[in-house]
């Protein structure tokens, strides 16, 4: 399968689009101003107990308290608990090789009987805010490498059940059993299947290190603080993604590009050479092609090359998928295996639907309806299959009596919302505009302004790919017309990020686009 990574910097955000053959699979934005992601590690203060719920409200600096379940506490909350206590109770640096691990946590516990008001705990972001809810926290923290995560006060080793080897299985083990520090403990990910003993002390001891960093911040403070920061989005989907399958990583940021090269080349040096610099004048999505699939992917209605399409609502407490069979041409003979048909055609879209989205918490599909147990045992295996590729936890029903299928997702941060209705660039959103037949005078006349302030000779005009038709058709052409009359030369460029109307001009120096 050929996958690949397209990254758009932008001075708002970095949006990380997946493709698999070409297609896109998943999309990734994050704002540059963005604070807590999953996996950052805070300083906080217990703002309210909540002993009804067994759960406690935490300040973390967030305009809504996070929330913390006492089983979310973790085993060696304790031990957390002291080590806080002597770094907030003093300036003197903590050496957390001397610290001593407590005794585990009881899982039938209260949590008013180890958390009070004002008190400072360290937790870590489980579940990014979503909506009018506040981060969910965890303290059971824990320090994400490419081969391996790292858990303070563990003294466990443990494998991932996808490394299926049970050789070796019991190699990485007694390999890290003999490395490992006193007071910390590992998770092996995946990626670490097969990997020498030097190659995981590295990361090891760049894990541990960077660790013991972090405790060095826990000192006495008025209010909240980030200790720790899970690394740019774009790096950590490569830290988790990333394998010989990847054929490219390509991104239109030098800086960004730099970063992921020295990234990949501290693990996996030959596979440096996949990431790709772009510079080109055409927007790096428009570049390939996604601009299109987003727009196309994301819309209330979502047609299937069958000519069956999907309806997909969103509400707070679940989302909601309605198969429909449209005008499919029904060359099956009866209608359970035209049903069948659409059906199977949906799923693929589904899962597809579902990583592309985010789409967490509860999922309800309604699939048109089929009579035999055997079709209905396909349709269900089908989506195993499918949502087999899928990196999120979830879990799958069969079929109910009514033709349901629910499927709960695990949600970690917002579902990605991308609006495919554009607000008319024209009338700005009131429905009335000044005649259409008027905007060929009105783009002349900010062209000739343009022209008059700047005095440029070589011009380029960005709109959308239908005015760029029109300008461009026929002989002479509006085009070239005005390349005449300006006496100057005009490039017209085609983007389709833009609304209908939409228009930016620009100089062309040594066929360099200057704003």
């Amino acid at each position: 399968m050929n996958k690949e990574l397209v990254i758009d910097v932008s001075s708002e955000e970095v949006a990380i689009v997946l493709l698999e053959n070409k297609e896109l699979v998943e999309i990734h934005k994050e704002q540059n101003n963005a604070n807590f992601s999953v996996g950052d590690i805070y300083l906080g203060k217990v703002k309210k107990i909540m002993p009804a719920l067994n759960a406690a409200f935490v300040d973390v600096g967030y305009k809504k308290d996070g929330f913390i379940h006492y089983l979310d506490l973790g085993t060696q909350f304790t031990s957390f608990d002291k080590l806080v206590k002597s770094g907030t109770k003093s300036e003197k640096t903590i050496e957390f090789s001397q610290c001593r691990r407590e005794a585990d946590l009881p899982k039938e516990g209260k949590i008013v009987d180890y958390l009070q008001q004002g008190q400072w705990i360290i937790v870590q972001i489980s579940k990014e805010p979503i909506s009018t809810k506040g981060p969910r926290l965890t303290g059971e923290i824990s320090v994400a490498g490419r081969n391996m995560v790292l858990m303070p006060f563990s003294e466990k080793a443990s494998i991932s059940q996808k490394i299926e080897s049970g050789e070796e299985r019991k190699r990485l083990k007694r390999l890290m059993e003999s490395i490992l520090p006193a007071n910390y403990g590992v998770i092996i990910r995946t990626a670490g299947e097969g990997k020498r003993v030097a190659e995981l002390d590295e990361e090891l001891r760049g894990l541990t290190e960077h660790w013991e960093s972090c405790v060095e911040k826990i000192k006495p403070r008025q209010s909240p603080m980030l200790i720790a920061t899970e690394i740019n989005r774009a790096t950590a989907i490569v830290r988790d993604m990333l394998n010989d399958s990847f054929n490219n990583v390509y991104v239109n940021n030098v800086k960004v590009a730099t970063e992921l090269k020295e990234y990949i080349a501290s693990f996996a040096p030959e596979l440096e050479k996949i990431v790709k610099y772009y510079n080109g004048n055409i927007p790096i999505f428009d570049q390939f092609n996604l601009t299109r699939q987003i727009k196309t992917g994301f819309g209330r209605i979502v047609s299937l090359k069958s000519g069956a399409y999907l309806v997909i609502e969103h509400t707070e407490a679940l989302h909601v998928v309605d198969v429909n069979s449209g005008n499919r041409g029904k060359k099956e003979n009866d209608q359970e295996t035209n049903a069948l048909a659409v059906n199977l055609s949906a799923a693929e879209e589904i899962a597809k639907q579902l990583r592309l989205r985010d789409m967490g918490g509860i999922i309800v599909i309604d699939f048109i309806d089929m009579n035999l147990p055997d079709n209905r045992k396909l349709l269900y295996d089908k989506m195993e299959d499918l949502m087999s590729q899928d990196r999120a936890k979830h879990h799958i029903l069969p079929l109910s009596k009514f033709g349901l299928m629910q499927i709960t997702r695990q949600r970690v941060r917002p579902e990605m919302h991308i609006e495919t209705q554009e607000t008319c660039p024209t009338c700005k959103g009131t429905g009335k505009i000044e005649p259409s037949i008027l905007f060929e005078d009105t783009l002349l006349a900010r062209l000739e302004q343009w022209m008059r302030d700047k005095k440029e000779k070589r011009v380029i005009l960005h709109v959308h790919p239908y005015v760029a038709s029109f300008l461009t058709s026929g002989f002479p052409s509006i085009r070239l017309k005005w390349s005449y009359r300006f006496k100057a030369w005009i490039s017209i460029r085609p983007i389709q990020g833009f609304s209908y109307l939409e228009y930016r001009f620009g100089a062309l120096r040594n066929n360099k686009k200057v704003r």
